[in-house]
């Protein structure tokens, strides 16, 4: 094969982004990391690992938010030393973006804060890759405006991620133009195929969803030109400790991991 057609074969070649949504613990971040492991091996993929040390924008207060900054990243770190995966973690605070960044590969941007000037232009100086999820309340034609802030603050890298927009009460829907609309501002964008299938504060105080549609949400915004896939992961997803409705079951992954290749 030349070298011209391998280098064609990687730039189309999607990324794939999954992990359990919060860190309940160190033994489900080792499960994890395991299978991602075993299926990037098995299908020569390109994967990142994606779990939060803290997940600041639960619906309840009591709702569980993971370990903190501290403890979470050097689990996130033992990850990437253990397993060999890149990490991808969220931030929601300017001063997270730093110490994130000395563990992180990518630094994601949640939805409801991508407008935050400050939060981007930090993630952007880690000069690390910054993802940002479009908010459910923005266009994909809106999404220019942080991305040109991460660039103007010195970001290389910068990906955009899908996940639906508010449609009523309780409810997304997506439109899948705002991936080829967003593609006129990065070359990643990426489909989050569970979390828009939520179903946002509709579990009484919690939040709902329905995975079963999550392999279709993959398949559709393949045909919208996505080039990135990001999975929340679980192996016991109806007794997690975050997104559980949404969450991919793990054994599930490879199966519509390869429906997309």
């Amino acid at each position: 094969m030349s070298n011209e057609k391998q280098s064609k074969e990687r730039a189309q070649a999607p990324v794939f982004i999954a992990g359990p949504c919060v860190i309940e613990s160190a033994e489900l971040l080792d499960i994890v990391a395991r299978e991602l492991c075993r299926i990037r091996q098995q299908l020569g993929i390109e994967i990142y690992f994606k779990a939060s040390f803290d997940k600041a924008n639960r619906t309840s207060l009591s709702s569980f938010r993971g370990p903190g900054m501290e403890r979470g990243l050097q689990m996130l770190s033992d990850v990437k030393s253990r397993y060999a995966l890149p990490i991808l973690t969220d931030i929601h605070e300017s001063y997270q973006a730093a110490p994130a960044g000395e563990v992180a590969d990518v630094l994601q941007i949640p939805a409801f804060l991508c407008r935050q000037t400050d939060l981007l232009t930090a993630a952007a100086r880690t000069g690390r890759i910054v993802n940002i999820k479009k908010a459910q309340f923005l266009s994909g034609q809106d999404m220019r405006f942080p991305v040109e802030k991460c660039r103007q603050s010195g970001a290389t890298d910068v990906w955009l991620t899908e996940r639906g927009n508010t449609f009523g009460y309780n409810n997304l829907v997506v439109d899948f133009r705002n991936i080829a609309d967003m593609k006129q501002f990065s070359s990643t964008v990426v489909m989050d195929c569970t979390h828009s299938v939520q179903r946002p504060g509709a579990a009484g105080g919690s939040t709902g969803g329905d995975r079963k549609f999550v392999p279709a949400m993959a398949l559709a915004a393949k045909a919208f030109g996505a080039t990135g896939y990001f999975f929340e992961v679980h192996p016991d997803p109806d007794h997690a400790l975050s997104d559980g409705p949404n969450m991919l079951r793990l054994e599930d992954l490879e199966r519509v991991i390869t429906s997309l290749l």
